[in-house]
């Protein structure tokens, strides 16, 4: 999403407000398919082992990291974020130096934290599940 929609949408929109409630809303679509397929993975990892250990593996760790800091950011940062844009109004008419700005850019700046380390823990995930399919066929 910040890769690519975002970038796109803040390019084409007329207006920084208009760009921000699009990626917003896409963020909230992105994050609930997140949070399925992370519990989907999870679930048919335990039935295809039928083993409670196999949620204790690496790969499975990452699916787990990647959901918890999903749900960060769904209901930490982002409800913060969305009650700051109302309270100025127009993120693109608020002066540079105001505070609420000021904190709106802090959470921003975590929020794309947490979203980079659920794409490095995914990416990690996906590895893992490569290697341990590589070695298995052998």
């Amino acid at each position: 999403m910040s890769f690519v929609v975002a970038p796109g949408a803040f390019r084409i929109l007329a207006s920084r407000d208009s760009a921000g409630a699009m990626v917003g809303y896409g963020l909230w679509w992105m994050h609930m398919l997140g949070v399925v397929s992370g519990i989907a993975i999870l679930l048919a990892r335990l039935l295809r082992t039928r083993a409670i250990g196999s949620l204790a593996t690496p790969v499975a760790l990452c699916v787990v990291l990647m959901i918890l800091l999903t749900v960060v950011s769904r209901h930490a940062v982002s409800p913060k974020m969305a009650a700051l844009r109302v309270q100025m109004g127009s993120i693109q008419a608020t002066a540079a130096d105001n505070p609420l700005l000021a904190e709106f850019s802090r959470l921003h700046r975590i929020s794309v934290s947490l979203e980079s380390g659920v794409l490095l823990a995914g990416l990690a995930a996906m590895y893992l599940m490569v290697k341990d399919l590589a070695v298995a066929g052998k």
